[in-house]
């Protein structure tokens, strides 16, 4: 029996199948759960993806920027299954002059932008699956370390920290019902989302030998499989956590 074994997961921000978002729902698949998936934009593209899980699984359009989007997803997924175990924000986006060195050339326009898509949607996406969830479920973020000033990250930096924040606010209000917040820290990998970031390549060239476990920036499997851990029972009193899977980057000095 998996862990996810009888769950009913969302995963949104499936783009590719080299993306954590991919991973999460072949793994939750493999470990027992029915998963429903979100796409935004190219929802062909992301139709064509699903086709490469191990079973079919069901694409809804969402854009977190969309208010009817968000008011009617409950019923859109409902329509697919009875309820929500788990949910998985996998989305985040910055404007290309939110990041790439220009931070203090960014605009206020652009900024908007990545804390609405980035940071406010984490809040925006648990309030619209609530009617579906029920006691013992679980919302996982995506997250990348914010405690640091990265090179290049810029905005979306200030974006991710303003998303840990708002998990530990999340965790406060929904655990009176029972539902757990908790996000994933991982390391760079070489996702879509990570290419069109400008200078990324410093990541690819420092990460590996800062990791103490080593680290490969094409596995999202790691990250993955935490999301699932923090979906699963065996985390029924955590909420309000980072996790890092980072291969150790986060504990070490310069």
């Amino acid at each position: 029996m998996g862990i996810l074994e009888g769950k009913r997961i969302l995963v949104t921000g499936v783009l590719t199948d080299a993306s954590i978002a991919f991973s999460v729902a072949k793994l939750a698949q493999e470990e027992g759960a029915t998963v429903v998936l979100t796409g935004f934009g190219r929802l062909s593209l992301v139709e064509r993806i699903a086709k490469r899980l191990p079973q079919p699984a069901p694409v809804l359009e969402l854009d977190v920027q969309n208010t009817e989007h968000l008011d009617t997803l409950a019923a859109r997924v409902g329509e697919h299954v009875d309820g929500l175990d788990g949910v998985v924000h996998s989305i985040g986006f910055a404007p290309q002059t939110a990041l790439g060195g220009n931070f203090l050339n960014t605009t206020w326009e652009d900024v908007s932008t990545a804390l609405h898509v980035s940071t406010y949607s984490f809040k925006s996406l648990a309030v619209a699956c609530l009617p579906l969830m029920k006691e013992g479920g679980a919302v996982v973020g995506l997250d990348f370390d914010a405690t640091k000033a990265w090179p290049v990250y810029d905005w979306m930096g200030v974006a991710k920290a303003g998303l840990e924040s708002a998990s530990r606010y999340l965790a406060r209000d929904l655990g009176k019902q029972g539902i757990r917040v908790n996000l994933v820290a991982a390391g760079p990998l070489r996702t879509m989302a990570a290419k069109s970031i400008p200078g990324f390549k410093e990541f690819e060239d420092s990460w590996p030998e800062k990791a103490p476990l080593g680290w490969d920036l094409s596995d999202t499997v790691p990250a993955a499989k935490a999301c699932l851990a923090l979906m699963s029972d065996w985390f029924p009193a955590t909420t309000g956590e980072i996790v890092h899977v980072d291969g150790g980057v986060h504990a070490i000095g310069a």
